[in-house]
């Protein structure tokens, strides 16, 4: 899911992904030659033990920690019946600076650092050893991930040393919270990238919308890749908590929803059909009247829409079947007057030489000045009668885009 979402995002790595649990070979190697270098060692505590220290520690309001107890034992006296994990022996003196791009020189006691286990008692490698091994063997040189990982640093670095290798460049981000400024659940919109390209975002605007959480270039708002790749630096990297604002996600998604090419919306729209619950029976029903009508009708339908759903949603009038069948709010607005409205403006239309947005207008409103009437008194009955609801499209280009004979035939339904 990770990596169909960033390829989703546009966001193609420069080789193929390393995957953490087929290089377990590697760690165990690494874990191994920790012990031989005396920078580790295995620990043959019990599960009893471990808890004993939780408790222990917990009563006397202290965080919870490994005591050590194996760090110089021999183990001779291990017992026989205790598969040991390996521990890194951290240091228990001074301090650890981490030099960070975005939060500065954070210092952490190595007091408060345990030996942590960095092979499990069934030989799995745990987190801390695994990212170092693979950042190092990867050539990172510059780790970039979120704050919430500055402590795994200090205990990065202490492996890092252990092992003689290049310490990478650290820079810890804010995390993305709510607009209560909590942190972010699934209640303030903490889902996954699927999920919003679901929910009808375009990549160029979800990831617009990413890259200026938490960074900023002047007051600018909207940029694209090449932008971002130019401008990017530490410099515009706050030290505040990001928080995530649906609504402004929703205006730069409408922004690009106008800006992009028909051709590339269409690709979208079709590939969101094929995603979401009942895409693939709407997509057979465009392709009965013609993707290029739906094409066409773009221009208007994207300029009311901020996601690609309310742009399909919106575009439903053209695949409708008749007799369309008015809802119960359309049904109100089609009051007998309204139909009348419908029979002479009928009547109107059936006479013009040709059909299009502006012949269309021109005549609609000719015909209201001269019933003495105004454009809200039948552009309601017009909507209801082309549509079967109250929302829509402006009326004018709904009936340019159904064409001469289904515009005519769905307000002659409706007439008195």
């Amino acid at each position: 899911a990770i990596i169909d979402g960033l390829a989703w995002l546009g966001l193609d790595a420069d080789q193929e992904p390393t995957f953490q649990f087929a290089r377990a070979d590697r760690h165990r190697e690494l874990a191994e030659t920790l012990l031989a270098n005396g920078h580790a060692y295995l620990c043959y505590c019990t599960p009893e033990e471990l808890a004993e220290m939780r408790r222990k520690a917990e009563s006397e309001g202290q965080q919870p920690r490994y005591d050590g107890r194996w760090r110089d034992r021999s183990p001779a006296d291990a017992p026989s019946n205790i598969q040991p994990v390996i521990r890194l022996k951290a240091p228990r003196t001074g301090q650890t600076r981490v030099s960070d791009k975005v939060q500065g020189d954070v210092i952490i006691q190595n007091e408060v650092l345990d030996d942590l286990v960095i092979m499990r008692s069934n030989g799995t490698p745990t987190y801390n050893l695994a990212v170092v091994a693979d950042d190092h063997d990867m050539g990172v040189t510059h780790v970039i991930r979120g704050v919430d990982h500055l402590v795994n640093a200090a205990r990065q670095i202490a492996i890092y040393k252990a092992l003689g290798w290049r310490i990478p460049v650290f820079a810890h981000i804010p995390l993305i919270h709510g607009t209560d400024g909590a942190k972010l659940s699934k209640r303030h919109g903490a889902l996954g990238v699927e999920t919003y390209r679901d929910m009808g975002y375009v990549p160029a605007a979800l990831r617009n919308y990413l890259v200026r959480l938490g960074w900023s270039h002047g007051d600018d708002e909207i940029f694209s890749t090449e932008e971002m790749v130019k401008y990017f630096d530490f410099k515009g990297l706050s030290k505040s908590s990001a928080r995530l604002d649906v609504e402004k996600l929703r205006d730069i998604n409408s922004y690009y929803l106008r800006r992009t090419e028909d051709c590339k919306l269409i690709g979208h729209i079709k590939k969101l059909l094929g995603t979401i619950e009942g895409g693939s029976e709407k997509a057979k029903k465009i392709e009965e009247i013609g993707w290029d009508k739906f094409t066409a009708a773009l221009p208007f339908l994207k300029d009311r829409s901020t996601t690609l759903l309310e742009l399909i949603d919106f575009g439903n009038f053209l695949i409708l079947k008749r007799p369309i069948q008015p809802d119960e709010k359309a049904i109100k607005v089609l009051t007998t007057k309204a139909r009348r409205n419908l029979t002479r403006l009928f009547k109107v239309l059936t006479q013009l030489d040709s059909w299009t947005l502006e012949v269309i207008e021109s005549a609609v409103r000719e015909f209201v000045k001269s019933e003495g009437i105004k454009l809200g008194d039948i552009g309601p009955a017009i909507r209801a009668a082309l549509t079967g609801k109250t929302v829509s499209p402006p009326i004018f280009d709904m009936m340019a885009a159904l064409e001469r004979d289904e515009a005519l035939n769905r307000i002659n339904e409706q007439s008195a």
